[in-house]
């Protein structure tokens, strides 16, 4: 029997198949909670390919959301997408036990604090995922490139369920970068996610290369991140001016690609709005900054939707 720790993945789609992927990979027992994918999975497992090669897995056990755990994790990891509607704390209820760390890898700022509310007695470890994963049909993943983790306690610091969390990622064959302070590190990825995500979806699917060749398109993303920045700054992650440099020269450098809000949208699919930037503009409102074209857009994105019957 191995004595590496039990995980269980909820929310088994690309990011939560890829990562259970290295954790297997690492040693673990890895089982998955599944919905509209659980007959796939429980015939075939998962099909992962990826330039790390093929890392396709079968769960140790395939559970349905209304099954009972046959044992209780040690690591329970929430891959769901935040959106409204969706109570991720009554999720996770049946899965969790006195002793699992609960993990989020999610997008989105302001989304532990409804989890570490909820279960004030199970460390809460915040990740950011830095991945282009696609699943392509039921079960069945497409890694292209990428797959660090930035990961931290919640509300702050690093301790040991961490640090062993860390080195089984690494065990598995990814990069992990250990910060003591993860809601900083979730405002420097708004400042990406934030203003691309959503004018992705306002200019129907657009790529990268449109949003920024568009005249006008990139003193308005430069605009947008220094708002995200402003806001940043009043919760006390101040950030270097050099960032919106950096952030357009990224992008410019990576090929056309479309964002997941962006894929969410054409597919049909539900987006993570309130998550990405209602919560931003939420934030800026309480400290009374102004952030016109973090609104502007928000509003747009609460028309569109309204108009097309998705809220």
């Amino acid at each position: 029997m191995s004595n590496k720790p039990n995980i269980l993945i909820v929310g088994a789609g690309a990011i939560g198949s890829f990562y259970g992927a290295i954790l297997k990979k690492a040693g673990c027992s890895v089982s998955t909670v599944l919905r509209s994918e659980y007959d796939a999975v429980n015939a075939n497992g998962i099909t992962i390919s990826s330039p790390l090669g093929d890392l396709s897995y079968r769960p140790d056990h395939v559970y349905r959301e209304d099954d009972t755990p046959i044992t209780e994790p040690d690591y329970l990891i929430l891959c769901v997408k935040v959106l409204p509607g969706v109570d991720r704390a009554a999720l996770v209820k049946p899965w969790i036990g006195s002793n699992t760390r609960l993990v989020l890898i999610e997008n989105g700022l302001d989304i532990e604090r409804e989890l570490a509310d909820a279960y004030p007695d199970n460390p809460v470890i915040s990740c950011l995922a830095f991945i282009a994963a696609s699943r392509t049909a039921p079960g069945v993943v497409e890694h292209k490139a990428y797959g660090k983790l930035v990961m931290g306690r919640y509300p702050k610091g690093i301790d040991d369920n961490c640090r062993e969390l860390s080195q089984l990622f690494i065990d598995g064959g990814i990069k992990i970068d250990l910060t003591e302070q993860v809601v900083g590190e979730r405002w420097r990825k708004c400042l990406w996610n934030t203003p691309f995500n959503p004018l992705s979806v306002i200019a129907n699917g657009a790529d990268t290369k449109t949003i920024l060749d568009t005249e006008g398109g990139e003193d308005l993303i430069r605009a947008m991140i220094r708002e995200v920045m402003d806001v940043a700054a009043a919760e006390g992650y101040p950030m270097d001016d050099k960032v919106i440099e950096q952030n357009i020269e990224g992008t410019r450098k990576m090929p056309p690609y479309k964002n997941s809000m962006a894929l969410d949208y054409l597919n049909g699919r539900p987006i993570e709005r309130e998550a990405v930037l209602g919560n931003v503009v939420a934030i800026a409102t309480r400290h009374g900054i102004q952030v016109p074209h973090l609104n502007t857009v928000l509003v747009t994105l609460k028309m569109r939707a309204a108009l097309e019957g998705r809220d």
